[in-house]
């Protein structure tokens, strides 16, 4: 949705540690401390790299709760997920945000949080709960892992576009395609359980030959795809990017019209809908948390309505809480999927590691 989603970073996200403290007519720094009962006034979320917020809408946060947020960014959300894991006895913040749920099994497994129900739990569309966590993480985002298309590349060839992971083996699709690393990145794990939901446990790995084959290309993360290997992105054309297909979101499009000066009348990418795969990110208050009160307000926040009726704009994904509004010009760009590819989180679960192993050997070898 890096994703989201993760076509934040095409807009110039920052990396490493980014603090956000909202400034305005918000409790003082001491009032702060009495605001959270005492303790630490400032609680430390830890995320992927395409994290935003507008910073009104972090400033009431902080007036309401007495925090200010101290976000670290770690890398594509697989990264960071293996980081979170890593330290977990140890941890570097409070709140974990941009598990999905490809890999949300690995981090309840290895216990990486510890059980909260957020205030307004009751709110999120009952499709997009995950009632079978023990209240360990809180859903917070939803997007469709889809390939994107450079329209303009496509135009001058007059070539059609893919429109499904059928199409993208065809000869006239050859060398075109880049990919993120199943084993890293979020979005190319999500690519890969696409593959397995559409083509099964006995297809999946074939449909990749044929892949390979016709020329894939594999990079390690979505920020290095999108934004320096596709051609159709603002980051890609700067790079010299000479790839016109590029797994990323269905709500990529939309990045290119809002940050574009000036903005085009229509999105110079397009979306493969028939190459999807839905996307549901998580946040969760880690098990060590050291500021624990103040990830609980972090959460109980990420999915109030201002929060979730930010996001469209900044991170690029659709919120998950009932009667949140989408703008108008991110619904026109990144329309919802009608019938993206899903996946059990059990079969994910028992599978997904094998799968890894396996898609590395054959298109990594």
């Amino acid at each position: 949705m890096s994703s989201r989603v993760r076509t934040v970073a095409a807009v110039g996200a920052g990396l490493g540690m980014v603090t956000l403290a909202a400034c305005g007519s918000g409790a003082s720094g001491s009032d702060a401390g009495s605001a959270s009962g005492g303790g630490s006034k400032t609680v430390t979320l830890i995320s992927h790299d395409s994290w935003a917020v507008s910073k009104e809408v972090l400033a009431d946060f902080r007036e309401r709760s007495g925090y200010t947020v101290k976000v670290l960014e770690d890398g594509d959300a697989g990264t960071a997920v293996n980081k979170a894991i890593l330290t977990k006895d140890n941890p570097q913040g409070d709140v974990f945000f941009g598990v999905d749920n490809t890999l949300l099994s690995r981090a309840l497994d290895n216990g990486l949080f510890q059980p909260y129900e957020a205030k307004g739990a009751d709110t999120v569309e009952p499709a997009f709960r995950a009632d079978a966590t023990g209240n360990r993480v809180t859903p917070v985002d939803t997007g469709d892992i889809c390939v994107n298309y450079d329209k303009a590349y496509f135009a001058e060839r007059d070539l059609d576009p893919p429109r499904t992971f059928d199409d993208l083996v065809k000869p006239q699709y050859k060398d075109l395609l880049v990919t993120e690393n199943a084993s890293t990145s979020s979005p190319g794990l999500g690519f890969l359980l696409g593959t397995a939901a559409k083509y099964g446990d006995d297809g999946w790995q074939g449909y990749w030959q044929k892949l390979t084959d016709n020329g894939v290309k594999v990079v390690d993360s979505w920020e290095t795809a999108y934004n320096q290997e596709f051609s159709g992105s603002a980051g890609g054309r700067a790079a010299g990017g000479d790839r016109p297909l590029v797994v990323s979101y269905a709500s990529s499009p939309p990045v290119e019209v809002v940050y574009a000066d000036p903005q085009p009348k229509d999105a110079p990418t397009g979306v493969a809908d028939g190459t999807c795969f839905r996307q549901i990110e998580y946040a969760g208050l880690l098990s060590n948390a050291e500021n624990a009160e103040g990830g609980k307000a972090l959460l109980d926040f990420l999915i109030g309505k201002e929060f979730q009726q930010d996001m469209p704009l900044n991170m690029f994904v659709y919120p998950v809480v009932e009667g949140a509004q989408v703008p108008e010009v991110f619904s026109r760009y990144g329309p919802r999927i009608a019938d993206p590819e899903t996946m059990d989180a059990a079969k994910i679960a028992d599978h997904r590691d094998d799968w890894v192993k396996a898609w590395t050997s054959l298109v990594l070898k």
